[in-house]
């Protein structure tokens, strides 16, 4: 009886082309997740912008645009608030009086500030006058020389006008001093600065006002390594300020100091010989 052939089964080829469709699947399954993600929901994203802005400004945003306070006794504050705030009234006039101060004090200090003895200088405190030592003291002395007094009065003058709180500091060269009277440029500046403190004082100034400071050579503005620089160095700076200083508030201790356990009587008595 004769054998019957066993059909032979072909290879598939086109296996490939399952995994494709299924690859395909999950990329638009991918694309349609992420374009859902990406989608905004305006009226959704409407009410957590009013919620957020409720809950941090208590303030509603109605339909139209408008914001309503729902605290009454608190002043809502806006961006058109903020653009349109009035400038600062009593800043304005403390810049007005100071521009006011130097011009003053560069007419009564002309002649000197041409001839490069004086220099009025504009900060954002107020007004500075270098003057440089030569226009009010003799070398190594602190009295003031007799043709600086008509100057220094005038100066006096339009600080007494301007009401306002005014520190004199002196500053000297490197080149050490020694004498009687000034062991060192220490003592020297401090006392020059008193000097023109107390020609202030007995001119009108008011003495709360004044506060004399002595550098020393600690503060040069120049080198001291040439002549020229050494002169810069030896002046007088009157700081005229635009501002009253503040008041100073005592902190006091808010916690007890740690203390450390003292160690138990038993422990400190020797013990006795077994």
């Amino acid at each position: 009886m004769a054998r019957k052939k066993r059909n032979e089964e072909h290879e598939n080829l086109e296996r490939w082309l399952v995994s494709y469709a299924d690859f395909i699947t999950l990329l638009f399954a991918f694309f349609v997740v992420m374009y859902a993600i990406s989608s905004v929901n305006e009226g959704k994203y409407r009410v957590l912008s009013d919620s957020l802005v409720n809950a941090f400004r208590n303030v509603e945003i109605r339909s139209s645009g408008d914001v309503v306070n729902l605290l009454p006794n608190t002043p809502l504050v806006t961006q058109k608030s903020l653009t349109n705030k009035p400038p600062d009234a009593g800043k304005e006039k403390r810049r007005e009086k100071m521009k006011n101060v130097a011009r003053d004090i560069m007419e009564v200090m002309a002649p000197l500030v041409r001839q490069g003895k004086v220099r009025v200088l504009e900060t954002s405190r107020g007004v500075t006058i270098e003057i440089n030592d030569s226009v009010l003291f003799a070398p190594g002395q602190a009295q003031l020389a007799s043709e600086s007094m008509r100057a220094m009065q005038a100066v006096a003058d339009v600080i007494a006008r301007a009401d306002l709180p005014v520190t004199i500091e002196g500053h000297t060269d490197n080149i050490p001093i020694h004498t009687p009277y000034f062991p060192s440029n220490w003592e020297l500046s401090a006392v020059r600065a008193t000097t023109v403190l107390r020609l202030f004082a007995d001119a009108g100034v008011l003495q709360h006002k004044l506060t004399a400071i002595g550098y020393g050579e600690t503060r040069p503005v120049a080198e001291n390594d040439t002549i020229e620089g050494r002169a810069r160095n030896r002046r007088v700076s009157i700081l005229i300020d635009s501002t009253e200083p503040e008041s100073a508030s005592e902190l006091g201790v808010t916690e007890e100091p740690h203390l450390l356990p003292l160690p138990e009587a038993a422990d400190q008595a020797p013990r006795a010989a077994p």
